[in-house]
């Protein structure tokens, strides 16, 4: 055999090698997996069922445990998207859509580990204002995570209303009388499957950590208010996102707006359906053009039962369930989510609509907030408002149930078209937090180092309970006291009291909203 011959068989064999099925027995059955594509060590297996198919009569129930199966089940691709609209062309998030079905609730794990190894368990729920999204996006690809020695599980939930649809037929049938927050019950199976399934992938069931952006981190911190979710998690993490504020309720109105019962008493009529069981005989695209039109609106429900009560009196009185999280947000939030869109034409058209929204605390709002830059004042307003009193908060509230906090302010411009326009934009940590920097339009090496750090930061809270990240400053956990913090961007450097007199004003201003 010529040295030709022989290097060519050595390559080919190599080849044949690494694309061999892996074959995974779990208490479900037989998976067939794949190598992970750009790290032949990490081991993925996707489209897992973790529930019956909600279809039919299963439409609006309580997610149940997918059965067991017999033979070997192929895991090399990903499952449907849950049914949603995608976001329209030119939108900042649009990206091409993916087969959508109500037959949607699967998960995906990546793993270097063999069974039994126990290593940690690091849950992502996507982002995209619960009505978009899905666990097949190619910057949650949990390959370069899993290199760091966590099993990442990646997941489908319901969504729109398909996923938060209240109605009183709904809660009649139900033995909790709860109807709405189908989204969040899904979550909750996929943790369940996680505790009962996950020591097949050499994960540890008892160190798991949720994680989240945007919708997926107001899911993570309603999975720690849910009494459902209890001691099926063991850390949180929530980036941009926390539902602090007043949330809908499902009898009642308030301040968020009228009852979930009545929202979805008001879509039936729209769509002409007179009993559930015409609702539930709605073909899903047909019901999610109806929904879209009717500006339905898709929320985690105070229910009595997943929620059981307002989270802000939950998390002040310390009946959230007893976990560390880590926080934080974007210092240019707002960017990509309109907010610095239809500006005040002027300095007095910007002082007269601060005056007429917020009244006795417009005076003290100007002063955080001034009229010299609208632009700027506006963004960063919407930044505080939506998301950064939301996490700080968080992080005080931690302190009821006697946990730690920490918190960090993400300040990197991504590179890229606009990247001073855009800022550090909503959802632009998550390919750092994923070490998938990749993904971005230009990434420098100086994003690559960020991303190595941030996933080290994550994988070691995950691991310990404390972020870590060999050669970098030593992140303080946040107390009422000393409100530590660590600030990611350019420089990561450890940090204190970030935006001291923006806190008080909007306590106050949430504060008048609750009563």
């Amino acid at each position: 055999m010529t040295g030709k011959i022989f290097a060519f068989m050595l390559i080919f064999l190599s080849s044949a090698a690494a694309a061999q099925p892996l074959v995974l027995d779990t208490p479900q059955g037989k998976l067939i997996g794949q190598p992970s594509a750009s790290n032949e060590a990490i081991s993925v297996y996707r489209s897992i069922p973790y529930a019956l198919p909600p279809v039919g009569d299963m439409r609006w129930k309580p997610a149940q445990p997918a059965p067991a199966w017999s033979g070997e089940r192929i895991a090399t691709d990903f499952s449907p998207d849950c049914i949603q609209s995608p976001y329209a062309e030119g939108s900042f998030f649009y990206r091409p859509a993916r087969p959508a079905s109500e037959d949607c609730l699967y998960l995906n794990v990546w793993t270097k580990a063999q069974a039994d190894e126990k290593r940690p368990v690091m849950v992502w729920i996507h982002g995209g204002a619960l009505t978009r999204g899905s666990g097949a996006i190619p910057t949650y690809d949990g390959t370069n995570l899993a290199n760091k020695d966590v099993v990442v599980v990646t997941l489908n939930y319901r969504l729109g209303v398909f996923g938060f649809m209240a109605h009183p037929e709904l809660s009649e049938e139900s033995a909790q009388n709860s109807a709405g927050n189908y989204g969040l019950l899904d979550q909750i199976q996929a943790l369940h499957w996680v505790q009962e399934n996950i020591t097949a992938f050499g994960g540890d069931p008892d160190n798991v950590t949720v994680f989240g952006e945007s919708a997926g981190a107001w899911s993570v911190h309603l999975l720690t208010a849910s009494p459902l979710a209890s001691g099926l998690f063991h850390k949180a993490i929530a980036e941009s996102g926390a539902r602090l504020d007043t949330r809908v309720e499902l009898k009642q109105e308030t301040s968020a707006g009228v009852s979930a019962e009545a929202a979805g008493l008001a879509l039936a009529q729209a769509v002409g359906a007179t009993s559930l069981a015409e609702l539930r005989a709605i073909p899903a695209h047909q019901l999610l053009s109806a929904s879209e039109a009717a500006r339905f609106r898709t929320d985690g429900i105070v229910d009595g039962w997943v929620i059981p009560e307002q989270p802000y009196a939950m998390f002040a009185a310390g009946r959230q369930n007893k976990v560390p999280v880590l926080l934080g947000f974007n210092s240019e939030e707002g960017t990509t989510l309109g907010a610095g869109g239809n500006l005040p034409a002027n300095d007095d058209a910007y002082i007269s609509r601060i005056k007429g929204i917020y009244g006795d605390l417009s005076n003290e709002f100007l002063s955080v907030y001034p009229a010299e830059d609208i632009r700027k004042s506006t963004l960063d307003a919407f930044r505080d408002s939506t998301f950064g009193w939301n996490m700080v908060t968080w992080a005080n509230l931690t302190n009821t149930v006697d946990e730690q906090a920490w918190l960090y302010f993400f300040t990197r411009r991504p590179p890229g078209p606009n990247a001073d326009a855009l800022g550090a934009y909503h959802a632009a940590e998550i390919a750092y937090v994923f070490d998938n920097v990749h993904t971005l339009a230009a990434a420098t090496e100086q994003d690559y180092q960020l991303a190595d750090t941030m996933s080290d930061f994550w994988v070691s809270f995950a691991r310990t309970g404390r972020p870590e990240s060999a050669g970098q400053p030593t992140w303080q956990a946040w107390t009422d006291g000393q409100r530590n913090y660590m600030l990611l961007g350019d420089t990561v450097a450890a940090e204190t009291d970030l935006l001291p007199t923006h806190w008080p004003l909007h306590d106050r201003i949430m504060a008048a909203r609750r009563r």
